[in-house]
C-alpha cells in the first residue's frame, strides 16, 4: 500500500477502534457459533490488513442481513456487519478515500447494530474532519452549488396550493395558534385535553433557522454522508420504494423534483441527529416535551420537495412537529373518529387509514366527507402539537424540512 493518498499528502494515521479491539475475540466466537466460520475467517484476516476478506465478511454479513424480515435477523449479524464495515473503512481512510469510507461507515451505523456503534461514530467525526478540507461535492452537484444557495425561496402561490390540498380545505375549524404558549397554559389547555395547538415564536433561538435554507451549508456537514429515502407518493402505494443515496444527491432531487422521473424523494421518520452530530447541534429540544413527566421517545427528520404526502395515520405518543424550514398542509382528526377513518386491517398498517384524502371514494367511504377536522397550514418557525392517537394528514408545499418530538408519559413509558 501505498503511503501517499489519493489528495497528494501524506497516509493519514489509522481509524482508532476501541470497542471492536475489545470485543472482536467475543463477537467472532459468536459469530462462530451461529455457523459464521466463513465470515471468521475473513474477518481475521481483514484485521490484518487484507481488504479483498474485509469486503468479503461485509457482503457475508449483508446477505445474513436481508435473510428474511429484519425483525427475525440476529443482532450478532448486525454486529457482524458493523465490524466488517469498520475495517472496509480503514482502508479506505489510510488510502485517503475519505468519501468511500464515509459511505462505508454510515451503512454500518444505519444497518448494522449496536455493539460498535461509538467506534462508528468516532470514525465518522475523524474521517469528516479530515474530508473538510477536500471538496464536498463532486460534479453532480455543482449547478446545485453555483445556482440558487437557498432550498427553498420566497415565491408561493396560494391559488395554486389550494387546488392541490383535499377537499374542503382551510374552509372549516383551523387548529388554534398561540404565540410562546407557557407551559402551564400548554398543560391544562392542551396537553390534558388532548387539544393540538400552533405554537409560534419558540424557534427563533434555532440555529436550524438561518442554516437548513442554505444549500452550501447542508452539503458541507452532510454531502457525503449516506441517508435512507423514501421514493414515490407514499409509503401505500404499490410503486413506493427504499433507497440508500448521499445527502448531496438528496439535495440535487429536491431541486429537480418537478422533472423527476422517479417521484418525489423523502427523507421520512429517520433519526438523522443521531447518524450527522453537526445537524443535531442546530436544533433544540422543546420543554414542552417534558411534560407529563415522561421522556423523548425518537426524535426524527423529515426532509423533502414539495409535494410530499404523508397519508393519514395516527401515532402512539405525543408529537411536536417543528417546522424549520418551509410550508406544510396538516389535516388532524381526533382518536374518537378511529372507527369511520376505516383503518387498515393489516397489522403493519392498522395505524394507517384506508380512506385516501386526496381521492377519496365516497362510495367507500360515505361518512368521511362529513366528519369534523382541524386544519392548519404549518409556517416556517411553529410548532405544532399533535396528540396521541389523533389522526393526522401532511403535505409539503414547498420544499420543507420539519423535526418532530415524540414523547410519551412516565406510567405509559413501555409503549410501541
Amino acid at each position: 500500500m501505498s503511503t501517499t493518498t489519493a489528495h497528494g499528502g501524506e497516509s493519514p494515521s489509522t481509524l482508532e477502534t476501541p470497542t471492536l479491539d475489545k470485543e472482536s475475540r467475543e463477537l467472532l466466537q459468536t459469530i462462530s457459533e451461529h455457523g459464521g466460520y466463513a465470515y471468521v475467517s475473513m474477518a481475521a484476516m481483514a484485521a490484518a490488513g487484507d481488504f479483498r476478506a474485509a469486503e468479503a465478511a461485509r457482503e457475508m454479513s449483508w446477505e445474513q442481513l436481508h435473510s428474511g424480515p429484519w425483525h427475525s435477523v440476529l443482532p450478532v449479524w448486525r454486529d457482524a456487519y458493523s465490524m466488517a464495515c469498520l475495517h472496509v473503512a480503514k482502508h479506505h481512510y489510510g488510502n485517503g478515500e475519505f468519501k468511500e469510507a464515509l459511505r462505508v461507515l454510515d451503512m454500518g451505523i444505519i444497518m448494522g447494530g449496536t455493539l460498535l456503534i461509538k467506534d462508528l461514530h468516532s470514525a465518522v467525526d475523524k474521517v469528516s474532519e479530515k474530508s473538510r478540507n477536500v471538496k464536498v461535492c463532486d460534479g453532480m452537484c455543482e449547478d446545485l452549488e453555483n445556482s440558487d444557495h437557498r432550498l427553498v425561496g420566497q415565491e408561493f402561490n396560494m391559488t395554486k396550493v389550494l387546488q392541490l390540498l383535499p377537499v374542503k380545505s382551510l374552509t372549516s375549524k383551523l387548529v388554534v395558534k398561540r404565540s410562546a404558549l407557557s407551559l402551564e397554559k400548554f398543560l391544562t389547555d392542551h396537553y390534558l385535553s388532548s387539544s393540538p395547538v400552533i405554537i409560534s415564536d419558540c424557534m427563533a433561538h434555532w440555529p436550524a433557522k438561518m442554516k437548513w435554507n442554505n444549500i452550501d451549508y447542508l452539503l458541507r456537514v452532510a454531502g457525503d454522508r449516506t441517508v435512507p429515502v423514501e421514493v414515490g407518493k407514499n409509503y401505500l402505494c404499490a410503486e413506493w420504494k427504499q433507497e440508500l443515496i448521499t445527502f448531496s444527491e438528496f439535495l440535487q432531487r429536491i431541486k429537480s423534483n418537478d422533472h423527476s422521473p422517479v417521484g418525489p424523494t423523502y427523507l421520512a421518520q429517520h433519526p438523522l441527529f443521531d447518524q450527522i452530530s453537526e445537524l443535531r447541534k442546530d436544533i433544540f429540544i422543546p420543554d414542552y416535551c417534558f411534560t407529563g413527566g415522561g421522556e423523548l421517545r425518537s426524535l426524527n427528520a423529515w426532509f423533502g420537495p414539495a409535494g410530499t404526502v404523508t397519508p393519514l395515520h395516527h401515532d402512539p405518543h405525543h408529537n411536536i412537529l417543528a417546522q424549520v424550514i418551509g410550508k406544510k398542509y396538516i389535516r388532524l382528526y381526533s382518536a374518537s373518529l378511529s372507527e369511520d377513518l376505516s383503518p387498515y386491517p393489516d397489522t403493519m398498517l392498522r395505524n394507517s387509514s384506508q380512506v385516501d384524502l386526496d381521492d377519496i371514494d365516497v362510495r367507500k367511504f360515505p361518512k368521511v366527507a362529513d366528519l369534523e377536522f382541524v386544519d392548519c397550514i404549518l409556517e416556517e418557525g411553529e410548532m405544532l402539537y399533535i396528540p396521541p392517537k389523533w389522526w393526522h394528514y401532511v403535505r409539503s408545499l414547498t420544499p420543507s424540512c420539519s423535526v418532530s418530538f415524540w414523547w410519551s408519559e412516565a406510567e405509559s413509558s413501555d409503549a410501541y
